[in-house]
């Protein structure tokens, strides 16, 4: 019989933590990693400052160009 092995990996900052090594500007600051564009991009990684401004996971960049910019 074989086994499968299912891993849920947290990935909340990850991406964040990418950018802000190539961007050492961007410590401290709200930072969100996107996917898609347009209309269809949505957030994929966020800092812990961009979370504090209630900015979700899986959220449209529309409605972030709507309440941010």
């Amino acid at each position: 019989m074989r086994q499968h092995v299912i891993a849920l990996v947290d990935c909340d900052c990850f991406f964040v933590s990418c950018e802000r090594k190539d961007n050492p500007l961007l410590q401290r600051k709200p930072v969100c990693v996107m996917t898609g564009g347009g209309s269809k991009g949505i957030i994929v990684s966020r800092s812990k400052e961009a979370k504090a401004l209630g900015i979700k996971m899986g959220q449209p960049d529309l409605v972030l160009m709507i309440r941010y910019i």
